[in-house]
């Protein structure tokens, strides 16, 4: 495991029984609140966007949110919010997908992406799968290009990139950590 790794890793704290019992949440506010290990995360998912060649990035909600604009603002690229239908004012695009026990629907400001967009989608933890394989569906009926999937932590055991690379039609998928 690298340093940067080693570092992330002792900054998520096990939170068990949340939200519900027999789950092991995964609690990433401990390094949010280290600087250095906030940068350094910042740092590694901003290397892969430019590797990528990306040229915005979607962050999904909420907590790709909060890893999404500092990459964005670190590699000089536009941030896209993909939020939960009915949470943007406007016109939005929107992609509805199976969660483990229900439905669940994400939108995005169409406008936002185009084309000539490459679009690196950023969020915290890739688990079933199930928001990133929407988001990358939103991208694609925008017109927009996928760069690749970035994610702190992929929780390997649910089988999210197995549901997620199909779809890809080879843009990458990356994990800082994989559980």
């Amino acid at each position: 495991m690298t340093e940067v790794a080693e570092l992330l890793r002792s900054r998520i704290r096990d939170v068990p029984d949340y939200p519900e019992r027999g789950v092991m949440f995964k609690d990433i506010t401990p390094l949010l609140a280290d600087p250095t290990a906030f940068t350094a995360l910042t740092e590694s998912l901003a290397e892969l966007c430019t590797a990528y060649r990306a040229t915005k990035i979607v962050g999904l909600e909420a907590r790709g949110f909060i890893l999404a604009a500092p990459v964005a603002v670190r590699s000089g690229v536009g941030f896209v919010p993909v939020r939960k239908a009915g949470k943007l004012p406007g016109a939005t695009l929107g992609q509805a997908y199976e969660l483990e026990y229900g439905r669940a629907e994400i939108e995005v400001h169409a406008e936002d992406l185009s084309r000539d967009d490459r679009v690196m989608v950023i969020d915290d933890v890739l688990a079933t799968g199930g928001t990133a394989e929407a988001s990358v569906q939103l991208i694609r009926r925008a017109g927009a290009q996928v760069a690749g999937v970035a994610v702190l932590m992929e929780l390997s055991f649910l089988g999210g990139r197995q549901r997620l690379e199909p779809g890809l039609d080879g843009a990458p998928v990356d994990a800082i950590l994989t559980l």
